[in-house]
């Protein structure tokens, strides 16, 4: 045996042995997380930019915080508040019975309840809803009185419109129509995600058609319904402020009255907004209780919407970075 050969052996044994780990060590060893600095950056570029936003707002004097905070409870305004979430309450309910009505126009075999509602739909949607406030508030001018009777015939009743239609009826009947409409196809929206297939199963086991409905297609369809009503919800109680157009005293209305004796504008706007935040807020964190009430048996992989998801979608100012690199940082 040559010189060369014996040096070569000693040097394909060592390779041999550190070819790589075993398969026991493999399974042992720890995961690290990738490094991605990309997060780290973003994080705190967008925590300077918001503690640089907070500073700003909390020390400027022109905000006038003391008198926020002296008329964040006053009467006129508190009275204002409480008009907006009746409104915002009876719109709600009232147009939502409405929009269950026409979806289930939309969804029957009859031409003439499917054109009907799809035309009231279109209408509605077209229409910009202070463009509706004003129509309903100004209604007397085209139609001094409104009857009941056979169609170029007998009127059995008659009613003036003069003072029938105040603002807050206005409001109330242009804002329902409006939710009334939006509704609709939000409902008929969950109801058509719902597969067919499973109709088709239930009626298979002699299953009747209410059942069916109540038992299986409403189940599956409320967890896509929800969230859309949630939204629309929090939506009309902000979109409620339009009323103020026609001099309903809701509460943006409630402080430019204020405002409007003290001058103190900024001051008066920043308690509306305050108010509209802390509802929206409590809106947000029932809207997202109720949607994992729904969704159970149907979560995704990391049990369903959580705390950051529901944070970033209310706080457009975090955004996506921020939260990854929060995720990041812990």
């Amino acid at each position: 045996m040559s010189s060369s050969d014996t040096s070569v052996r000693p040097s394909t044994a060592v390779l041999t042995a550190r070819e790589g780990p075993s398969d026991q060590e493999l399974l042992a060893a720890r995961l690290v997380p990738l490094r991605r600095p990309g997060r780290w950056v973003s994080a705190l570029v967008l925590l300077v930019l918001l503690a640089m936003l907070v500073h700003s707002v909390l020390t400027n004097p022109r905000f006038q915080w003391s008198v926020v905070a002296d008329y964040f409870l006053d009467g006129a305004i508190l009275r204002g508040l409480a008009l907006t979430l009746w409104l915002t309450a009876a719109v709600m309910a009232t147009g939502y019975l409405l929009g269950i009505g026409v979806a289930a126009m939309r969804l029957s075999r009859n031409p003439v309840l499917v054109s009907l509602s799809f035309g009231f739909v279109w209408l509605l949607r077209s229409v910009p809803p202070l463009v509706q406030l004003l129509f309903w508030y100004e209604l007397a001018s085209l139609y001094p009185q409104l009857s009941l009777g056979i169609p170029f015939g007998r009127e059995f009743v008659t009613v003036r419109t003069a003072h029938l239609f105040s603002g807050v009826l206005a409001a109330y009947v242009g804002l329902s129509l409006d939710v009334a409409a939006f509704s609709s196809e939000i409902v008929r929206g969950g109801l058509l995600s719902v597969d067919q297939g499973q109709t088709e199963a239930a009626q298979a086991l002699g299953l009747g058609r209410a059942k069916i409905f109540r038992r299986i297609v409403l189940p599956q369809a409320m967890p896509a319904i929800v969230p859309a009503s949630g939204n629309l919800l929090i939506g009309m109680l902000k979109a409620t402020s339009i009323v103020s157009v026609i001099a309903v005293q809701d509460l943006l209305y409630s402080a430019q009255l204020i405002y409007n004796q003290n001058f103190l504008i900024v001051p008066l706007l920043l308690v509306a907004t305050l108010w509209y935040v802390l509802l929206t807020t409590l809106l947000s964190v029932g809207q997202f209780f109720v949607e994992r009430r729904f969704a159970r048996g149907s979560r995704r992989r990391g049990g369903g919407r959580g705390f950051w998801d529901l944070l970033r979608g209310n706080v457009p100012l975090l955004g996506g970075s921020l939260r990854n690199g929060l995720v990041g940082l812990s």
